[in-house]
């Protein structure tokens, strides 16, 4: 195992696996993140105009929550893509609380233009896995954010499989 780590044999394998997990994510993160970038758009605003035009008109707590985003950086990345006149602010009719976000005719333009080359790109950099290694990549990232998410997903196995900081109270 490539880590200096001197702990058990389970720390430096769950270590080592999380180095790889972030490099691979970083390095097909960055590859994308240039192509976005020549179009004026980051991850997270590409993510918000995505859920947009599939999810139609959201408060954006509720895009937030969807996009697993601080309020903080919602309120950021929305004022940019306002500032951009890609998406609008409107309150709600019925709870005038509520403000809730819509994409505007142009950052419908844009995302319908841009999408289609971004899951190009994402297509072309998972063809490094074959299509099962695919699917047991996806179930495996999955157990492991439920599981980070304090709700373990079924078939997780026995106290004694999990390491120490994931077992279940009797």
């Amino acid at each position: 195992m490539s880590s200096r780590w001197k702990g058990p044999k389970s720390e430096r394998r769950a270590l080592e696996v999380w180095v790889k997990l972030s490099r691979a994510v970083e390095t097909v993160g960055s590859r994308l993140g240039r192509r976005l970038a020549d179009r004026g758009v980051g991850h997270t605003q590409l993510g918000i105009l995505d859920a947009l035009l599939h999810l139609g008109p959201m408060p954006i707590a509720e895009l937030g929550a969807k996009m697993l985003r601080s309020p903080g950086n919602m309120t950021a990345a929305i004022d940019r893509l306002e500032k951009q006149e890609l998406v609008a602010r409107e309150r709600d009719d019925a709870d005038r609380r509520v403000i809730r976000v819509k994409l505007t005719p142009e950052g419908k333009a844009l995302i319908e233009e841009v999408l289609p080359g971004h899951v190009a790109e994402i297509t072309d950099a998972m063809s490094a896995l074959t299509a099962e290694e695919q699917a047991t990549l996806a179930s495996l990232c999955r157990k492991l954010g439920l599981a980070a998410a304090g709700r373990e997903p079924a078939g997780s196995g026995s106290a004694e499989e999990r390491p120490r900081g994931n077992r279940r109270k009797s």
